[in-house]
């Protein structure tokens, strides 16, 4: 892709000045001064996720963030919350760790709160049974709702015993096994200082920031890198799986194996993604055949470039539709895509989604939030710092062949995984995904 091409446009510059430091805990601290911002925000992620729940303790890092701020060893839940309210502050937490919000003034305030909780959190009985009662109820309607179990089924197809296969809050039998036990020694082996990158964004002196966390986390573990394995995944292969359900709809999802963030054609499959799936309606093609013209259902989107992590994500396309229109809803994912690894989009098609991506991507970093959370993933992947407006040139630089490229490349119609819920049997989808029955005597047989 050439990037020096002489483009008949103005190119957004962006960009999101900051300063990195490393803390003496092991930390890493990013901020990014923003005069005049109304609203700080601070994100800590901490390393590892799900990845390191143990077997059988699925969830136990999802609720180790999720519980962090709900008591501590210098303030109750209730003093927590009475701090933050007044400030139009809040605070909470996940697999991946904690992030905030506070009406600037009182960014010292939540950064307080956020390093007690990080250091500190000790997962009182009675929170996390509550807590626990939450995520209970929650899977057991997740158990019975078709499109959440479909989703997972699809998950499971792409990336089998892998744990980007399965939930991040974990499972009925597993969460009812986790103690607050469990929850202290996660923190306390795995919420250590050189596994957490911490952003903070607002109208703040980088020097003032810095000094606040070298004092409040002063006393934190530096503990040890994570270490990691390559991760190993099923072939690109077809597969099929079914949730059947005695409903009116089937949720269909259709796909496989996606990229990682650090793919060089990243640029080039956002753009094939809003020509293909999840642009705006005048430029998505799924959306205008399956949605528009067929009058299928009205959610129905496609995307690589959404899931793309320091992992690999899938390439996913979704429809909720009636069960006599599952067939052609998946040949029409399959001849939508077909038709643009083939043909590559018109001149003009492309410019529109240019137009619309460029006009609309820096809309989303007006918010602090957005930007804390950008700045934690650049750290992550490593983005030089003017990797944002790099990556605008990159998509204006992008040419109808481009799309098409990659669209060959990374697209796999005929080795999909299709996962459905509904009112569907299994030899039904697989008749309908055109994949042979497990037993049949075309199943059986082997390339010579």
């Amino acid at each position: 892709m050439n990037l020096d091409l002489a483009l008949p446009r103005t190119i957004p510059t962006l960009t999101i000045p900051s300063e990195r430091h490393v803390l003496s805990c092991g930390a890493v601290l990013i901020v990014s001064p923003r005069p005049g911002a109304p609203v700080c925000a601070i994100q800590a992620h901490m390393r590892g996720g799900p990845a390191l729940d143990p077997v059988g303790l699925e969830g136990t890092a999802w609720l180790t963030g999720a519980l962090a701020e709900q008591g501590t060893k210098r303030r109750s839940e209730e003093t927590i919350a009475d701090l933050l309210e007044p400030a139009g502050g809040e605070l909470s937490g996940d697999a991946s760790g904690l992030a905030g919000t506070i009406v600037n003034e009182e960014w010292e305030l939540l950064a307080d709160l956020l390093c007690d909780s990080l250091t500190g959190a000790t997962y009182p009985t009675e929170q996390v049974r509550r807590q626990k009662t939450r995520v209970l109820d929650r899977l057991l309607l997740e158990r019975d709702e078709p499109r959440q179990q479909g989703g997972l089924r699809f998950r499971k197809l792409v990336f089998g015993d892998h744990w980007l296969g399965r939930a991040a809050y974990g499972n009925l039998a597993s969460v009812t096994r986790i103690t607050p036990a469990h929850l202290r020694a996660h923190r306390a082996a795995n919420w250590v200082g050189r596994r957490a990158t911490i952003s903070v964004c607002g109208d703040v002196d980088p020097a003032r920031v810095r000094r606040a966390f070298e004092r409040h986390l002063a006393s934190w573990k530096s503990g040890t890198l994570l270490a990691t394995t390559p991760p190993t995944f099923p072939p690109l292969a077809p597969r099929i799986d079914v949730f059947k359900a005695d409903r009116k709809q089937v949720h269909l999802y259709v796909g496989h194996l996606g990229i990682r963030r650090s793919n060089p054609d990243y640029a080039a499959l956002v753009l094939m993604d809003h020509v293909l799936g999840t642009g705006p309606g005048f430029t998505n093609r799924i959306s205008r055949r399956l949605r528009d013209e067929l009058g299928l259902a009205y959610t129905v989107h496609a995307s690589i470039h959404s899931s793309a992590g320091i992992l690999p994500g899938t390439f996913t396309a979704y429809i909720g539709t009636s069960p006599q229109n599952a067939r052609t809803a998946v040949e029409g994912f399959r001849e939508e895509i077909l038709r643009i690894q083939r043909e590559a989009p018109g001149a003009d098609e492309l410019e529109l989604v240019k137009s619309y991506l460029l006009g609309s991507f820096p809309i989303g970093f007006e918010r602090a939030s957005r930007r804390a959370g950008y700045l934690v993933a650049a750290e992550l992947h490593g983005f030089a710092t003017d990797h944002l407006t790099r990556l605008l040139q990159e998509f204006a630089a992008v040419t109808p062949e481009d799309v098409r490229r990659v669209a060959a490349q990374h697209l796999h119609p005929d080795a999909s995984c299709v996962a459905a819920a509904g009112p569907l049997e299994k030899d039904e989808l697989a008749a309908i995904a055109g994949v042979p029955r497990v037993g049949s005597r075309k199943a059986a047989r082997r390339p010579s």
